[in-house]
């Protein structure tokens, strides 16, 4: 791990999760555990609306979580409802929190390398809808990071199971002098939640 981020993790791994959240996130656990009980591959898409904060920040966590916790044979996806770009802010933020990130195209909607860990492929991220050819088709859970998504997508095609677990989007505070202090706690409150599901797993 990314000795920065190796320090953030520390930091994350202090943040209590209240029982409401526990309860949300439990079936998530339990998805995830019969998995690794059955030694079977676990693909997990999260998905949002236009694929350009939450589900980019759920989708990063989650991996580099599976990875501090050594649970093998975990694939992280994110898509949205419609494909937009993942916003900047988002690459900012997780760089200062540790992660190393390449811009590898300019195009209107970029395409990020995110390493994690000197020797771990990178994540490769962009906006897409979740049934784009880049995420799974089949045999994947679906969980659903804002409440657009999860009423907008009654059915999520491939997916055996789901799981609405919903965030607070940072965009409300974009432009505003909270803005920096907003996307870290989104991010902080998404890894604490991340590092919690990945810590109970056998």
């Amino acid at each position: 791990m990314l000795e920065n981020l190796s320090k953030t993790i520390q930091l994350i791994s202090k943040i209590s999760i209240p029982n409401e959240r526990k309860e949300v996130l439990q079936p998530l656990i339990e998805y995830i555990q019969n998995k690794v009980n059955s030694n079977e591959e676990i693909r997990l898409n999260f998905i949002c609306t236009h694929n350009s904060r939450r589900s980019h920040l759920s989708q990063i966590w989650a991996q580099t979580m599976a990875f501090h916790f050594g649970i093998q044979n975990i694939f992280c996806y994110s898509g949205g409802t419609e494909a937009t770009a993942m916003f900047p802010k988002v690459a900012e933020t997780l760089t200062n929190q540790g992660f190393e990130i390449q811009k590898l195209s300019e195009a209107q909607n970029p395409v990020y390398a995110v390493k994690f860990d000197e020797n771990q492929h990178p994540i490769i991220c962009f906006s897409k809808t979740y049934f784009d050819d880049f995420n799974p088709k089949s045999i994947f859970g679906a969980i659903m990071t804002c409440n657009n998504a999860d009423e907008g997508c009654p059915m999520v095609f491939g997916a055996e199971a789901r799981f609405p677990i919903k965030y607070d989007d940072p965009k409300a505070f974009d432009g505003t002098d909270v803005m920096n202090e907003k996307y870290t706690e989104r991010s902080l409150q998404i890894a604490s939640e991340m590092y919690f599901v990945f810590s109970q797993i056998k």
